[in-house]
């Protein structure tokens, strides 16, 4: 099971539903005004990484772990 978001035309409202793979793309109804016309979104999300990020003026600091070596695959520096 996933969170997909859909939008509906006829009320302009976004709304969310926990469906299967299989159903992303099936017909749903709106939760706000029961049109039968919603489509779905791509959902964005963000991560946060709780440390605060250097302020250079060119970007986010590139001065810690990357890729796989933030310590979840056992590479070490």
């Amino acid at each position: 099971m996933a969170l997909y978001e859909y939008y509906c035309p006829d009320c302009n409202t976004k709304f969310e539903a926990i469906r299967s793979m299989k159903q992303a793309d099936e017909a749903i109804v709106c939760k706000h005004c029961e049109s039968r016309r919603p489509t779905r979104v791509l959902s964005l999300f963000a991560a946060h990484t709780g440390r605060a990020e250097m302020s250079t003026g060119s970007g986010p600091s590139t001065s810690g772990a990357g890729g796989c070596c933030g310590g979840a695959c056992g590479c070490r520096h």
